[in-house]
């Protein structure tokens, strides 16, 4: 089956596909932060693997490819959520943030998310309030993966920008 599939049969592919993913969920649990960022890894680590099947020389390095693969895209959402430098000036504005009351908070996050443009509100939203996947949320506003993703990133750092100034 490997060696149909790297020669690009769909079938051969989209059955390694189905027996992979809950070997890659498995480890994107125990390796991301959240539960959200693990299903984020297992979306984007199965299109690796589609992307790039014919790399793969040998079967028995399939599974450590993977998980290598899993491993860094976690790395990569964790980025998103905590950057390598932090600034003394941001560090002081979150250390605020904590000793505000929750419904200050509360009143001050509704701010933030309706000061965001419509196309970003709804992908803020549909993400981190009714919990959709990436997948999902393009099918349901008619955009692709890509798309999506970029409107998510940068409507998390503007929220973040907003809250912190």
């Amino acid at each position: 089956m490997v060696a149909s599939a790297s020669a690009g049969d769909r079938v051969s592919i989209d059955a390694l596909l189905a027996l992979a993913q809950p070997d890659i969920r498995r480890y994107a649990r125990r390796k991301c932060r959240t539960a959200s960022d693990a299903e984020d890894a297992v979306q984007e680590t199965l299109f690796v693997l589609f992307r790039h099947f014919s790399a793969l020389r040998r079967v028995e390095s399939l599974s450590a490819w993977l998980f290598v693969v899993v491993y860094r895209q976690c790395m990569r959402l964790a980025s998103f959520i905590m950057p390598l430098a932090v600034d003394v000036a941001d560090a002081d504005r979150e250390g605020r943030l904590r000793d505000t009351p929750d419904a200050e908070l509360r009143i001050d996050l509704a701010q933030a998310i309706q000061s965001l443009p419509q196309n970003y509100r709804d992908v803020i939203l549909l993400r981190d309030v009714e919990e959709m996947t990436i997948d999902e949320i393009a099918s349901q506003l008619a955009s692709t993966r890509e798309s999506v993703k970029a409107r998510l990133n940068r409507a998390r750092s503007m929220l973040r920008e907003y809250l912190l100034d």
